[in-house]
């Protein structure tokens, strides 16, 4: 709304705006769509730190001697390698990683817009009446 539109709907007093179904749809569509977004940035966050973790243990197996055993992680052991291996290893799980990045950037990027798309629609029905923002 524009300031001049603002101000004659404030001064006009409050305007019960009828609730359809389908306003209360796009309303239930957008708590659920907020709720995902939180979960997705949460997962994104945690797999941007798992890919700093294994860019830093790049970095630090270059520094290792060639003919050493290195230990690696597998589930919930530890299993001595020889340090191609444990490179080759690596750089598959970064690959892995770097993928699932990419995937949770574009459904976080696909979700925002389908997010905002709503906001507009809810906003131009109901104007100053409902709070989207968080």
């Amino acid at each position: 709304l524009s300031r001049e539109e603002e101000a004659a709907s404030a001064a006009a007093g409050p305007e019960e705006t009828e609730v359809r179904r389908e306003d209360q749809e796009k309303i239930n569509r957008f708590s659920r769509l907020h709720q995902r977004e939180a979960l997705l940035e949460e997962q994104l966050k945690a797999k941007q730190k798992d890919k700093e973790d294994l860019e830093e243990i790049s970095t630090e197996l270059e520094l290792a001697d060639e003919d050493e055993l290195v230990p690696y992680k597998i589930g919930d052991s530890f299993v001595s390698l020889p340090l191609p291996e444990a490179q080759s290893l690596l750089a598959t799980s970064s690959g892995r990683i770097d993928d699932e990045v990419t995937r949770l950037e574009e459904s976080l990027g696909d979700l925002r817009e389908e997010l905002s798309h709503l906001k507009v629609a809810l906003y131009a029905r109901f104007g100053r009446s409902i709070n989207l923002e968080t």
